[in-house]
C-alpha cells in the first residue's frame, strides 16, 4: 500500500473492503484511518496525515457502504438521520477499532482509531510507578487528561490491568465505545457500553453504585451530571477513574469547578479536595528519530498541601507545587520536555509546541 501526501486523484466509485484497509494500516503502524468525500482514504502515521494513493477518491455512497460493512445494518437509522454515532468494530482477524461516524457538508465521514488487542501494562507504556500507586488506592478520584488522541484510554487500560493483576476487586467500566477487552484475572470486570448496555455515563454511574463495585471507570466526564455522579461515587468509598480534555492539572481542576453554578463551587472545591487522588495530564509527541510518538506527562499527586490549595481556591499555586513536588512523585511537564530534548528523544521544536510555559521550559533546558 503506497502512501503519499495530499494531491488530487480522480477515480470511479468502488466498494472498499474495510477489513483489508484496516489491516494494511495496522501493518504500517498507523493510529487512525479517515474516510471523507472527494479525497482518497487518509491515515495518521506517527502523528502526520498521509493519503493512501492506491485507493480512489471517496464518495458519500462509497462511505455509506463502508459504514454498512462495519455496522451490519445496526445504527443505520441514526446515521441516515445525520446523528453522529460511536461504536466499536472488530475485523475478521480479531483486531478492535473505535469508530466515529459524523457528517460534513451534507456527506458522511468516518474516523477510525486502531486499538491494540493486548492490554498494555504500565511498564509497556513506560509510565512511572506512581500510576500503579494511584490505581491501588481503595477509594478516590483519578483523572487522566489530554487532547483527543493523546493516549488517555490506553493509560487507563494499563491502570485497570494493574488493578486486575494486583488486587481482588469488582471493576465496572462504562465506555463509549468499549475499547480494550479485559479478562478476569484477580478481578471480576464488567464492561458496559453507552448505547448498548446503558443510556448515558451519568445514569450508568448511579446504577453502578447498586452493583457492589470497588473500582469504576467512566470513559469521560462530559457534563455536570457525570462529574457530580463521579464525585459522589468517589465520596461513597469507590475508586473512580475518568478522563477530561484538559492539558494540565490546574486546568483540570478549574474545568471541574467551572462546570458547577457559582453557588455550588465552594462545595465542589471541598468535595474535590477530599476525593482527588491524582491527575495525569498527557500528550503525544513525535520521536526525534521519526519512528513513532512518545508520551510526555504532567503528574499531580493530591497531597495534603494540594488538597488545601483546591479547598482554599488557590489553584494558581498548584503549578509551582508540581515543579517542587518531585519527592511526592509529581512530574512537571516542562521539566519532562526539557529532559526528553536533552536525551534526544524528541526535538526542541516539538517540545516548544507542547510546553505549558516556554520561559520555564527554556530555564529547565539550560539547567541540564
Amino acid at each position: 500500500m503506497e502512501i503519499e501526501t495530499f494531491e488530487k486523484k480522480s477515480a470511479d466509485r468502488v466498494v472498499i473492503n474495510i477489513d483489508k484497509i484496516l489491516d494494511e494500516a495496522r501493518v504500517l503502524g498507523c493510529s487512525d484511518v479517515h474516510f471523507t468525500s472527494k479525497i482518497s482514504p487518509i491515515v495518521r502515521l506517527h502523528g502526520t496525515l498521509r493519503k493512501l494513493s492506491s485507493y480512489p477518491e471517496m464518495t458519500d455512497g462509497s462511505i455509506m457502504k463502508i459504514v454498512e460493512q462495519m455496522t451490519g445494518g445496526r445504527n443505520m437509522e441514526n446515521i441516515k438521520n445525520r446523528i453522529d454515532t460511536d461504536f466499536s468494530y472488530v475485523t475478521k482477524r480479531g483486531y478492535r477499532h473505535r469508530v466515529n461516524v459524523y457528517h460534513q457538508r451534507g456527506d458522511t465521514a468516518i474516523a477510525i482509531r486502531l486499538l491494540r488487542n493486548d492490554i498494555p501494562t504500565l511498564e509497556d507504556l513506560d509510565l512511572p510507578p506512581i500510576l500503579g500507586d494511584f490505581a491501588m488506592r481503595p477509594r478516590g478520584l483519578i483523572l487522566v487528561t489530554g487532547p483527543t488522541g493523546s493516549g488517555k484510554s490506553t493509560t487507563l487500560a494499563g491502570m485497570i490491568d494493574y488493578v486486575n493483576c494486583n488486587r481482588s476487586a469488582h471493576v465496572i467500566t462504562v465506555e463509549d465505545p468499549i475499547e480494550y477487552i479485559h479478562e478476569h484475572k484477580r478481578c471480576m470486570i464488567n464492561q458496559r457500553e453507552v448505547g448498548d448496555d446503558v443510556e448515558s455515563f451519568a445514569l450508568s454511574l448511579r446504577a453502578a453504585l447498586r452493583e457492589d463495585p470497588d473500582v469504576i471507570l467512566v470513559g469521560e466526564m462530559r457534563d455536570y451530571e457525570t462529574i457530580t455522579a463521579a464525585v459522589t461515587a468517589a465520596e461513597t468509598g469507590h475508586l473512580v477513574m475518568s478522563t477530561l480534555h484538559t492539558t494540565s492539572a490546574s486546568d483540570t481542576i478549574n474545568r471541574i469547578i467551572d462546570a458547577f453554578p457559582a453557588h455550588q463551587q465552594n462545595q465542589i472545591r471541598t468535595q474535590l479536595a477530599t476525593v482527588l487522588v491524582g491527575i495525569v495530564a498527557q500528550t503525544l509527541i513525535p520521536k526525534a528519530d521519526g519512528t513513532g510518538r512518545v508520551a510526555a506527562l504532567e503528574i499531580l499527586n493530591a497531597t495534603d498541601s494540594i488538597k488545601a490549595m483546591i479547598r482554599d481556591n488557590k489553584v494558581h499555586l498548584i503549578q509551582t507545587a508540581i515543579q517542587t513536588g518531585k519527592k511526592d512523585g509529581m512530574v512537571c511537564l516542562d521539566q519532562e520536555l526539557a529532559r526528553m530534548v536533552k536525551e534526544r528523544v524528541i526535538t526542541e521544536m516539538h517540545a516548544r509546541e507542547k510546553s505549558l510555559d516556554i520561559a520555564e521550559f527554556e530555564r529547565y533546558l539550560k539547567a541540564l
